[in-house]
């Protein structure tokens, strides 16, 4: 199959998605699909990957709430490169614009829509969750449910990373909602990669003896990572046992997390880590993985501290309570802080690393992958399927 990637939020300093994109191009040629992505960039060009696949940026303008993304004002650009690539599958990427746009396009290919992004959890649901109901909010958001409808009928697949999000997405009218965990990227997360003395040396740089506690929270500097509540609830458990915190990523937010950490020698912001193999090693020589975002569509983060043989303190909804629960992890009340700062004082208590890591074998990415290009092949080949 010839799959094409109407990818807005593929960017050079993107995160999450940019690493699954890049898995994907790895992937479809190792399986015999030719993909291509199409994604806003500084001009028009093309990128060939060596991997297999290649990139096709379109000259579009910087998203002006987040200067290291762009995004697709012009249709008829997108029409256009459609049109050029005469692919069997096109998948979009974000529920925004841009689904929109590939709706309005007169090719004949099936039309995918992945779910690499939660608005309602990632805004709506933050904003205004502490003063009323979830249900009422949605009540609020009637006209992106019905966006979310109108999508789901034009699209012959909508595809969900985590069974919270399905469900959910079910109960809002769509479907042809169907879900499909993500994964790792085999070979790189071990627990055979901890590294007592990198651990000590973090320990060091948090002000600590060897004997606390160190915590790891990966991921983007934005609001919605919800890493200043994390910031506050490890603070609140330090005044219990000894423990730091080391973030590592890079964001628009950066500045304020700097700024609520204030002079706290017991937590450290990193910037963020292209060196994938350090960042295994400095995941696997933590003692647990904390995370504040219920908005995840999956976290990977999650997975790959998993694989890591991590534990989990994360929220109880969202991609990354799919995980912990699987696993049997720490869940806390999702943007409560002081339930965040209980569950870590507890982890410390009754479930502290200095015993063996975790034996866990989560899913590979190329098995996410598998299962992506046959429902895409039964959707393309539907008869030659059955015969």
């Amino acid at each position: 199959m010839k799959i094409v990637d109407v990818c807005a939020f593929y960017s050079p300093k993107g995160g999450g998605v940019r690493t699954y994109v890049d898995r994907k191009l790895r992937a479809g040629a190792a399986m015999g699909h030719e993909i291509v992505v199409i994604a806003p960039g500084d001009s028009d060009r093309t990128e060939h990957r060596g991997m297999g696949g290649r990139i096709q940026w379109l000259r579009s303008p910087r998203l002006p709430v987040d200067f290291n993304y762009r995004y697709f004002r012009d249709a008829q650009q997108v029409h256009t490169a459609l049109d050029h690539e005469r692919p069997d599958v096109v998948e979009v990427s974000s529920p925004w614009r841009s689904p929109s746009i590939v709706a309005e396009w007169q090719g004949q290919a099936v039309r995918a829509l992945v779910m690499h992004a939660d608005p309602l959890a990632a805004y709506a649901y933050r904003w205004l969750e502490p003063m009323v109901e979830r249900a009422t909010i949605d009540q609020y958001c009637s006209a992106f449910w019905r966006h979310l409808r109108r999508l789901d009928a034009a699209y012959d697949v909508v595809v969900s990373a985590s069974e919270d999000l399905s469900c959910r997405l079910r109960v809002g009218g769509l479907n042809n909602v169907v879900t499909n965990p993500m994964g790792v990227d085999p070979g790189i997360f071990s627990p055979a990669l901890r590294d007592p003395a990198l651990r000590q040396a973090m320990l060091e740089h948090c002000a600590l003896p060897a004997d606390a506690t160190l915590l790891l929270g990966v991921g983007r500097m934005a609001s919605e990572k919800r890493w200043p509540m994390i910031v506050d609830a490890v603070m609140a458990a330090g005044y219990r046992h000894p423990v730091g915190l080391v973030l590592v990523g890079d964001g628009r937010d950066r500045e304020a997390i700097v700024h609520r950490i204030g002079a706290n020698p017991h937590i450290r912001a990193l910037g963020s880590i292209a060196d994938r193999s350090l960042l295994a090693r400095l995941i696997a020589s933590a003692d647990a993985l904390v995370h504040g975002c219920e908005a995840e569509t999956f976290c990977m983060a999650a997975a790959e501290a998993l694989a890591s043989g991590l534990p989990l303190i994360v929220p109880d909804k969202g991609g990354a309570a799919d995980q912990a629960r699987a696993a049997q992890q720490w869940l806390y009340a999702s943007g409560n802080s002081g339930s965040a700062a209980r569950v870590i004082c507890d982890f410390i208590e009754n479930g502290h690393v200095q015993t063996k890591p975790l034996v866990l074998q989560p899913r590979a990415m190329d098995g996410h992958f598998q299962d992506l290009f046959a429902c895409y092949e039964n959707l393309v080949w539907p008869m030659e399927r059955v015969a």
